[in-house]
């Protein structure tokens, strides 16, 4: 029988080339390919809730069955909670793995049915969602069951929450709505069955609440009990045991409005869209917020700990820091990147360097990644008070990850190996050095030249009580950031989003044939001066060629990572390479305190300065207060939305751009842009823009007319960059003036300011 390692775990499969849907030929294989590739999108609506499957081992022209409880041949690392339900008690499996959907695959459990709640513990916790099930009677279809979706959506908004459409791939349409506030899986009935009878009110010649069959002919049943804790709905992304293997498909509400074209999506179709946009419901389930312990345990009024106010988002899962702790009582706390948090046991002894020789280890709360970088004085009578140093830190590979074992090997300065987390009673655990060793750090053949690497990023904050002791100051360039890769000549040179650019700046090959004896990983900026010698990004919108690279970090020679030494010893190795390269520019520090090297900056008319830890590690495609940037003027980073027709000189083409920043809404019309180009930029955006033109603006509010008059819409796909003034009290831009395209960033890099 034919096994698969995923997650770490091997997965006896069987029938592989069993047909499931006979009228596609889809066969078993594909279905589990399917749920392998859609799982990061899948997972989270999934995360934390009891699975009911329904399964069609002999495909969809046979009889399927329900299953609900878990068998026992049912793999032992499936994670599987009970139910009771009057006299008996059911084991559902609880699917938080991309094994555990192949699993489902395996099982030919074309269907997976989910509850709006998820467990908290072993015990029903509160409703994380409402759904409403919009179910077509006899003489209505999708276009209806769209109108209907419609005004659901409408008339949650009027009570401050958000919607999201999914067509189920059955008949009609779900549409999910986020509870931001707990309520018992009871209350959310309760809600949900006053919103259907309110539309139901509204709408009576279309929509009905009402459960007898006789009451749908020609109506949209907007089927409100599937909020009731004991039922299931089809979950996003499930596929579905039809004739055609279509897929409960996550949709726009663009798409949802354009009712002529609307029709249920295949299961392929439903990953391509999802391998193009992303999840569409990323909204909707951000996943259990594990750092509120951590904050309900910490004044960031009080304490220089990062206390971040936002749910974490999942990294790559290889990151550790060993930190020693001079509190109350010495101990080391070893952390383990997981799920977009630090796991963290307290080791009152140390990490055991034999293998004889096992430590206490306890349990503690989960930290936010900022603690990867954190070091300092928590001060007395705060919790954990006393101070915290950088023992070692580096990356981990995972061998196995579960609730009472974790396998994993470490690759740090001064701890190498593999090591294994055993839980023995409650948050009680031991620490054991495993006897299977990899080489030491020293003994390891030299690293290979490391290929996208994503750069690290600074937060907004203030300098002003920073000083030249502990930070040191450069100046903030107005261009684009690039990590230049360099072998032996040639050099490769990727945006921030990881696309690669270097044929667009070709003078820029004479630092590779200057380093043509090195591998090289460099972090820095590309600008084009303007007559003043100040870095002009408008200049580098027009073209590459005069452009120059100014380097300000240095991540990788010649077999070496430096992503793990301190900043200073990295920027000392830095200068020394510069001085064998004439064209490679590394831009002098400021002097003095911060406050003097933003006044210095302002003299000089830069975009601002960065303030770095002398003692950061680099820390590849995370946001980090240990660089800390401050800007003298206001910009602001937009999605394009739309633009209007030109008048006079400009009358044909581009007059001005309409502008939004995404949030949790949607796209948020933020202004008008109609200065700050040139006729070469508004050929180029307008070339771009042709083929994102739409029919319906993108915006997530009705514009004024004066603003939509003779509009254009577009896909927002674009970012770009603007100046301005400051915001108007209606949250629009004052006085914006158009910098540049922004094509290293995305849409849903987009933030405030």
């Amino acid at each position: 029988m034919p096994t698969r390692t995923i997650d770490g775990q091997r997965l006896e499969l069987s029938n592989l080339d069993k047909v499931l849907y006979p009228g596609t030929e889809t066969t078993k294989g594909e279905v589990i390919d399917y749920y392998t590739a859609i799982a990061p999108a899948m997972l989270p609506h999934m995360e934390g809730r009891p699975v009911t499957r329904k399964r069609w081992p002999n495909g969809v022209n046979e009889t399927p069955f329900f299953e609900k409880n878990l068998a026992k041949h049912a793999p032992v690392w499936l994670e599987r909670k009970g139910i009771t339900h009057k006299d008996r008690t059911i084991e559902y499996p609880v699917i938080d793995s991309v094994v555990g959907l192949a699993w489902l695959g395996q099982q030919a459990s074309l269907e997976v049915h989910v509850p709006q709640w998820r467990f908290d513990g072993s015990q029903m916790g509160p409703a994380t969602r409402l759904v409403f099930d919009l179910d077509p009677g006899d003489g209505v279809g999708l276009p209806e069951c769209a109108e209907v979706a419609l005004a659901v959506r409408d008339m949650v908004a009027e009570i401050g929450m958000s919607a999201f459409p999914v067509t189920s791939g059955s008949k009609g349409i779900h549409v999910y709505v986020p509870l931001d506030r707990k309520l018992s899986p009871g209350g959310a009935s309760t809600v949900a069955k006053q919103v259907a009878s309110n539309l139901a009110k509204l709408y009576p010649k279309l929509v009905t609440a009402t459960m007898a069959k006789s009451a749908r002919t020609g109506k949209v049943f907007l089927d409100w009990s599937q909020n009731n804790p004991a039922k299931t709905t089809i979950a996003p992304y499930s596929m579905r045991g039809r004739d055609q293997p279509m897929a409960a498909a996550p949709r726009t509400w663009a798409e949802i409005e354009d009712v002529d074209s609307l029709q249920h999506l295949r299961f392929d179709e439903v990953l391509r869209r999802y391998e193009a946009d992303g999840d569409l419901l990323a909204g909707l389930d951000p996943g259990a917020d594990s750092l509120e312990k951590y904050r309900s345990m910490r004044d960031p009024k009080k304490t220089p700990e990062p206390v971040p106010q936002q749910r974490p988002k999942t990294g790559d899962n290889d990151l550790f820091v060993i930190q020693e702790h001079h509190a109350r009582r010495l101990h080391w706390d070893v952390r383990l990147e997981r799920d977009g948090v630090l796991v963290s046991w307290a080791v009152p002894k140390g990490v055991p360097m034999t293998a004889s020789d096992n430590r206490l280890a306890v349990h503690t709360e989960d930290h936010p990644l900022e603690y990867l970088t954190f070091h300092g004085s928590i001060p007395k009578g705060e919790y954990g008070g006393g101070e915290m140093t950088i023992w070692d830190t580096g990356t981990y590979e995972t061998e196995k990850w579960r609730d009472n074992e974790v396998i994993f090997r470490f690759h740090g300065e001064r701890v190498e190996g593999r090591y294994a987390f055993i839980q023995t009673n409650g948050n009680q655990w031991l620490l054991h050095r495993m006897k299977e060793q990899a080489p030491p750090a020293a003994e390891r053949r030299q690293s290979e030249l490391p290929r996208d690497l994503a750069p690290m990023l600074a937060t907004s904050g203030s300098v002003e009580g920073l000083s030249a002791d502990e930070w040191v100051f450069e100046a903030k360039w107005d261009g684009y950031r690039l990590i230049a890769e360099i072998a032996y000549g040639e050099m490769k040179l990727r945006s921030r989003a990881g696309n690669t650019v270097t044929d667009r700046y070709p003078g820029l090959a004479e630092i590779a044939a200057e380093l043509a004896d090195h591998e090289v990983v460099l972090d820095g900026e590309v600008v084009v001066y303007d007559t003043k010698g100040v870095p002009n990004f408008g200049l580098l919108q027009v073209g590459g060629k005069d452009a120059e690279f100014l380097a300000f970090d240095l991540l990788y020679l010649d077999g070496t990572s430096l992503l793990r030494k301190k900043y200073s010893d990295r920027r000392r190795v830095l200068e020394a390479l510069a001085a064998t390269a004439p064209s490679l520019v590394v831009p002098p520090l400021l002097e003095g305190s911060g406050a003097e090297a933003l006044e210095h900056s302002e003299k000089e008319g830069w975009e601002g300065i960065v303030a770095k830890r002398k003692d950061a590690v680099y820390v590849p495609g995370k946001r980090s207060a240990a660089w800390v940037k401050v800007k003298n003027w206001k910009t602001q980073e937009v999605v394009i939305g739309g633009w209007r027709r030109g008048q006079g000189g400009r009358s044909g083409n581009i007059g001005s751009l309409l502008v939004g920043i995404p949030d949790e809404d949607g796209l948020r019309y933020v202004g008008r842009v109609g200065t700050g180009f040139t006729e070469r930029m508004l050929d180029d955006i307008g070339a771009k823009l042709r083929p994102l033109e739409r029919k319906t603006s993108p915006f997530n509010e009705e514009l004024p007319a004066s603003e939509r008059k003779d509009a254009v819409w577009v896909t927002p796909r674009l970012v770009g960059e603007v100046r301005f003034g400051e915001w108007t009290g209606t949250n629009r831009l004052r006085h914006p003036a158009w910098r540049g395209l922004r094509d290293d960033k995305s849409p849903d890099e987009v933030r405030l300011e």
